[in-house]
């Protein structure tokens, strides 16, 4: 099948944009080079996308620089317009957006169609009506002089980012930069790049001038670490793992640039004997499984307290069990395929590791045995009783959908339980006693909790971690500050004379 008739057997009406998108034109990596972007669920090639090398980071960066200073002195209004464009461009295109996404990343069409579209329009929303909200302070000072601070773009910003949620991304990272004045050089996952380009094409639609958003997919090691040493980016804002974290903020050590780390989780969900069971069970279940468990903020970690314990477990496994594994452009999918081969069989490799240290498999732990979905990379929705806290299945991230049981006998093992890792970004409980539920909320090490709910998301709610999980936030006034830095300027408001060498 050629790469045209994959098109439009997917539903897409416009071309996959396959080239690196620098100075406002779509363009070939310098050095010729392309890499396959894969649909995960047959394993077929959607498109050779453009490699980006050190070469043409160094042209997109060139070319930010080069819109820099029209774009951070055009008025914050006129930027929020044009974001306000782009968020109604997004929403035009929404079923093709949805279709791209789900072809490139597995994610079930109705999550795309219902959940990262609508959310990539709001967030790009959110930050072009905040553009021209977002201002200084005066301060009170000594007598006779005048004191304000100016919140003044950082200038050109490195954006890197994974491949489990690229579209959303697109909003979350590039959004309040540019509502900032900031201008971008991102590089999506070279895995996961198509959506991100397309985003592209629409801003340009929406009147964003040349050079102020640059995309260069290519690999981590190589385009990403370009982006983290380049001398003339003032930060760098990255999405991803610990351990690539640790070494951005190694390379970012040259010039000193500001640094922004969104990293790993293992989020403990935990259900009291008080909870509704019922709500208790299906939030728990979207908590681990939905996206196919590849989000940083996942309930990776379930939590019950052992007088429910059973009695969740025997709603909880048949529900994972009756969910709906398929092609992700099927209407009816509920859980699509992993985004990558090689993630998939990592997934599945914990299930080795949770055997090897006396763990229960309950449910799951292997791909699925329907033909239609052998070529792809699914992989059944997996429940392991870990035998300890400290078990690597209870400390380590699978980033899949497999989540791990952990019992406790009152509050202060559930506690200890849950702030037992390294890791801080999100954390969830269930429960009807309101002070248990903010003692646990002010308790708990994380910068997330969710109290009788899970994974619930908004452009005016920070969202980042603490310890392993990373530093800075995304989202909302945070957001903002982490793309701006202040200038502070005094004014001698009454002509004073300074005292100190008067003649």
């Amino acid at each position: 099948m050629n790469l045209q008739h994959s098109q439009r057997a997917a539903g897409l009406q416009t071309p996959i944009r396959h080239q690196l998108f620098i100075g406002g034109e779509f363009v070939d990596a310098a050095s010729g080079e392309t890499l396959a972007s894969v649909n995960p669920h047959d394993n077929s090639t959607i498109a050779e996308v453009a490699l980006a090398g050190r070469e043409d980071v160094d042209r997109a960066v060139a070319a930010a620089h080069k819109a820099f200073p029209a774009w951070s002195r055009m008025a914050a209004a006129d930027r929020g317009r044009i974001l306000l464009r782009l968020a109604d461009l997004i929403e035009a295109n929404t079923e093709e957006l949805a279709r791209l996404e789900s072809l490139d990343t597995g994610h079930p069409i109705r999550d795309s169609r219902r959940l990262d579209v609508p959310r990539t329009a709001g967030c790009f929303r959110y930050f072009g009506g905040m553009a021209d909200k977002f201002q200084g302070e005066t301060i009170p000072v000594e007598a006779g002089f005048l004191n304000y601070t100016l919140r003044e773009p950082v200038g050109v910003v490195g954006q890197v980012v994974p491949w489990n949620f690229p579209l959303m991304f697109t909003s979350w990272k590039m959004a309040p930069a540019l509502a900032a004045g900031n201008c971008i050089v991102i590089k999506p996952a070279e895995i996961t790049p198509l959506t991100t380009l397309r985003i592209a094409e629409l801003m340009a639609q929406a009147g964003l001038p040349p050079g102020v958003v640059n995309v260069v997919p290519g690999l981590g090691n190589v385009a990403g670490q370009a982006i983290a040493e380049h001398a003339a980016i003032a930060k760098i804002a990255f999405t991803g793992s610990t351990a690539t974290g640790r070494r951005i903020v190694e390379a970012s050590a040259g010039n000193l640039k500001k640094v922004q780390l969104e990293l790993g989780g293992k989020g403990a969900n935990i259900v009291f004997e008080d909870a509704n069971l019922v709500a208790a069970v299906n939030g728990s279940a979207w908590a681990i499984f939905h996206n196919q468990g590849q989000a940083c903020i996942a309930g990776s970690r379930l939590l019950l307290h052992e007088k429910i314990a059973d009695a969740f477990l025997e709603k909880f496994i048949p529900l994972a069990q009756s969910i709906r594994l398929g092609n992700p452009l099927d209407e009816a999918t509920e859980m699509g395929p992993l985004t990558s081969r090689e993630h998939q069989q990592r997934v599945l490799s914990y299930v080795d590791v949770a055997r090897e240290q006396g763990g229960e498999l309950l449910s799951g732990g292997r791909a699925p045995a329907a033909p239609e979905l052998a070529q792809g990379c699914y992989v059944e929705p997996t429940i392991v009783r870990a035998k300890t806290p400290r078990d690597r299945v209870a400390q380590e991230e699978v980033f899949g959908p497999f989540v791990t049981v952990l019992t406790f006998r009152d509050d202060a093992e559930a506690l200890a339980i849950a702030n037992g890792t390294d890791y801080g970004l999100g954390s969830g409980l269930w429960t009807a006693n309101v002070q248990r539920a903010h003692r646990f909320a002010r308790e708990l090490r994380a910068g997330m909790v969710w109290i009788n709910s899970y994974k619930r998301v908004h452009p005016g709610s920070p969202f980042g971690g603490v310890g392993l999980s990373g530093y800075g936030r995304e989202m909302g006034f945070d957001a903002m500050r982490e793309y701006t830095q202040v200038k502070s300027i005094w004014v001698n408001v009454d002509a004073q004379v300074p005292p100190h060498y008067q003649r």
